[in-house]
Formats: structure tokens, C-alpha cells, sequence
């Protein structure tokens, strides 16, 4: 998903939604300018944002009508082994879809590709449970993280 403000996100999902948040990265002095801020939805599954400062959200809409603009930056799927991950690499490749090299975040291995409808996708396999073991590297957190619940 995408923000531009990650303090009032984690404000409304941590603070009045209930989930927790397990995961903050990020680096602003360094190669990774953005923010990437992990909220639980239960054991290997999260609900993910990137905080892009000069994006422009599409206006409020219901449930069920059709929108444009950026709502999301990515769908993150997660796969059981390396093994499946290399599989599945191997099988977009052989049906003509360009997919990444492998990619080693440090607590995540993944592989990417785009969608027949232009769906931006991201395989995984979890070298960290995020639940059990916390992962806030965001030199510069936002000031909801920095206060704590």
C-alpha cells in the first residue's frame, strides 16, 4: 500500500485498528530513502506501506466503484521454501514473463514480476518471523513509532 504521511497510518492501523506493527525500515541518509512500515494480519502475512512523500492519493471512494490513481505500490505473496521460490522464478521465465533475480532483503528473499493486468508482484520466502522477532530499522522513525503504543 502506499502513504504519503506514515505517522498518521500507524496512528490509525496500530492505534485504532489494533494491529501490530512489526516492522519499520527505511533510511533517508542512505540507499533506501523510504520509508516500509509491517503490520501484522497473522503469522507470515502483512500489511505493508510504503511512505512516498510526493504521491498523490486518489480521493475517497465506497466500496465497489471504480477508482484510478495509486492505491497500493505492490501485492506480497509468500511461498513455503527457496526451493519454491526458485521453482516459480523458473516457470514465469519459461512462460515469457519478465521476472527479477532474487532478491535478499536481509529477513525476506523475494521475486518480482508484474501481472497480466499490470498488478505489481512480490514472491516470498520469510528468513525471519517478524512476529516472534521484531524488526524496526527505520533510523528516523516516525513520531507515533518513536512514542510507542
Amino acid at each position: 500500500m502506499v502513504t504519503d504521511d506514515m505517522d498518521k497510518t500507524v496512528r490509525f492501523y496500530r492505534d485504532v485498528v489494533g494491529m501490530k506493527l512489526i516492522g519499520t525500515t527505511g533510511d533517508p541518509d542512505a540507499e533506501y530513502p523510504h520509508r516500509h512500515y509491517f503490520f501484522s494480519l497473522g503469522p507470515g502475512s502483512t500489511l505493508a506501506f510504503f511512505e512516498w512523500k510526493d504521491v498523490e492519493l486518489p480521493p475517497r471512494k465506497d466500496s465497489g466503484v471504480p477508482a484510478s490513481g495509486i492505491l497500493f505500490d505492490h501485492v506480497s505473496i509468500a511461498v513455503d521454501s527457496d526451493a519454491d521460490l526458485d521453482k516459480l522464478q523458473s516457470s514465469l521465465r519459461d512462460h515469457g514473463i519478465d521476472a527479477s533475480d532474487l532478491v535478499d532483503h536481509g529477513f525476506i528473499r523475494s521475486l518480482y514480476c508484474t501481472d497480466p493486468n499490470g498488478i505489481s508482484l512480490e514472491f516470498s520466502v520469510w528468513k525471519r518471523d517478524l512476529e516472534a522477532e521484531p524488526l524496526f530499522e527505520d533510523k528516523a522513525p516516525v513520531p507515533s513509532v518513536a512514542a510507542g503504543t
